[in-house]
């Protein structure tokens, strides 16, 4: 009877460890990591300029956090957004556009903010923080990759090489949408950014410096819209027109899924667009 009583005590005690193992593994899993160790896509966006003084420090900071992927779980794809309203104090930066200042303002709006600085960086639309500031970089990064994404794929289009040399199609395919907020419209995003940029600024806060870049948007639109009401997939077939000045071994099509009123980025992929 008492080894009866015993052998029933050790299943018991084999089953509650069993359970706790079960719970402390539960607890550590991210989205990213039950998806097959893939790491979760984050958008991390930078509104700079070259005419900012307090710029440059936070250029470095998104060169770091593209080049070494420093947050596990993470797949770290950067925007570099140049805004024009520096423009008039001396320097003229060459990338920037009059959309990435509105685009600015639109997420001052959704923050309750009174207005817009630089350098700003927004993690998947929900953080934003001033650019140069690493750890809370890599924090909003790591928290954002806890969140459910779309699936985005991106490829070339069927006979690519018939095309003309100037413009690249591309199959644009997102599935498995998180459902939109309601009352709210989610956009399909294309940016295309160019790598290794660098200006010798002769005028303005930043005269006499030699300013690097990363992932600097050389443009962005919308593909479409997605709404609450509709289900979760979406295609397109956009074509990339090269732009004069443009080197295509260092450009990127950038696909991604925003809310528009509530700036939440609910899937992202980046595709290089290299040529043969």
């Amino acid at each position: 009877m008492r080894s009866l009583v015993a052998m029933l005590l050790a299943v018991i005690a084999l089953f509650a460890s069993l359970v706790a193992v079960d719970r402390q593994t539960s607890a550590t899993s991210s989205p990213a990591s039950k998806a097959e160790g893939k790491p979760m896509p984050v958008i991390v966006e930078l509104f700079t300029s070259e005419g900012c003084s307090s710029c440059p420090p936070a250029d470095a900071v998104l060169i770091e956090l593209e080049k070494t992927q420093p947050v596990p779980g993470a797949e770290v794809i950067a925007l570099g957004e140049h805004v024009d309203y520096w423009n008039r104090l001396g320097w003229t930066d060459p990338y920037s556009s009059a959309g990435f200042s509105a685009r600015q303002s639109e997420y001052a709006q959704a923050f309750g903010r009174n207005g817009v600085y630089t350098p700003q960086m927004i993690v998947d639309g929900q953080t934003e923080f001033v650019g140069s500031h690493m750890n809370k970089a890599r924090e909003a990064i790591s928290n954002a990759a806890l969140a459910a994404k779309a699936t985005v794929q991106v490829s070339l289009a069927p006979n690519t090489a018939a095309k003309k040399p100037d413009g690249i199609p591309l199959l644009v395919r997102v599935e498995n949408i998180p459902a939109v907020s309601p009352g709210d419209t989610a956009e399909v995003m294309l940016a295309i950014t160019e790598n290794d940029l660098h200006s010798q600024v002769s005028r303005g806060e930043n005269a006499g410096r030699t300013l690097r870049h990363i992932a600097v948007v050389r443009q962005l639109k919308v593909l479409g819209t997605v709404n609450a009401a509709e289900a979760g997939t979406f295609h397109s077939e956009p074509i990339v027109t090269i732009i004069n000045g443009w080197k295509r071994d260092n450009l990127r099509a950038v696909i991604f899924v925003q809310e528009r009123a509530s700036r939440r980025v609910l899937g992202a992929k980046a595709f290089a667009l290299t040529g043969k």
